[in-house]
């Protein structure tokens, strides 16, 4: 990108920005940012306070077209001019599907942030409950089953939070094993890997182990929605660790309900 020609960053319309690299463009839209490589794109047009980018397609297929609304019209105009100034010449009789050559990164899916909500609130309203629990015995002047029921709470409250998020993955993995689409994915850098979607757009999924390849199962309506698979093993073990862990909780509030009802069955005042 030439010092002389910069070519400015365009913020439209609901925190979306639109920047450009040396070889790509950035589209950041809110909880997710899309990696577009110039060889990618046919024209890049301004349209009054608008930019359109218009991706390459195949003879007969409909182009993709990404739109930044509600900025600057110079600003426009510049960038329009000077990403054109930037995209490689195709060769003769080329075809190329744009769409391929696009990467989208979701910071934190939907359905991650609606799970890992739950969980939270199901951690707090156990330490709620138990807490709660605690002060009801103390104020029946009861201090050793006031005191005897942090122990408990904490084991419950644990239980509950780990066995709960363990159960929940197993069953969302299991879910996606059964009905979404199973693919394979590549590492572009250590922890980071790339699989396509049904639309030959490029996802990126964030996963601990370094491996040249995952197994990735991923929602067919919600492509976001993806798990790197875990040998069946490893997923039985963990289901199992969680049916035990929330069994262990289970038991623990019982036993914070029992000296409760047997602290107020002993008639203390």
């Amino acid at each position: 990108m030439s010092i002389l020609n910069p070519i400015p960053l365009l913020q439209g319309r609901g925190a979306t920005m639109l920047s450009a690299e040396p070889d790509c463009l950035v589209l950041e839209r809110p909880g997710e940012e899309l990696t577009i490589r110039l060889e990618a794109v046919a024209r890049v047009r301004a349209e009054g306070r608008a930019v359109a980018v218009e991706l390459r397609a195949p003879a007969g297929a409909e182009p993709l077209v990404y739109r930044v609304e509600d900025v600057s019209e110079a600003a426009a105009t510049l960038f329009a001019k000077g990403v054109t100034s930037l995209l490689p010449a195709p060769e003769d009789g080329e075809e190329i599907d744009g769409a391929t050559l696009v990467v989208l990164r979701t910071r934190r899916p939907a359905h991650r942030r609606r799970f890992l909500r739950r969980i939270k609130w199901l951690v707090l309203g156990c330490q709620g409950s138990m807490a709660a629990l605690s002060t009801a015995a103390a104020l029946a002047d009861d201090m050793g089953t006031a005191i005897a029921m942090v122990p408990v709470g904490l084991l419950a409250t644990a239980g509950f939070g780990i066995g709960g998020y363990l159960l929940g993955t197993w069953w969302h993995e299991r879910r996606l094993v059964r009905h979404g689409v199973t693919v394979a994915a590549m590492e572009a850098r250590p922890g980071v890997y790339l699989y396509q979607d049904g639309t030959g757009v490029q996802r990126v999924l964030v996963h601990g182990v370094d491996a040249v390849a995952l197994t990735v199962a991923y929602d067919a309506q919600d492509p976001t929605d993806a798990v790197a698979l875990q040998i069946p093993f490893t997923r039985r073990l963990n289901a199992g660790l969680g049916v035990f862990l929330v069994f262990c909780a289970l038991n623990a509030a019982a036993l914070a309900v029992l000296f409760l009802v047997e602290t107020f069955k002993d008639g203390v005042p």
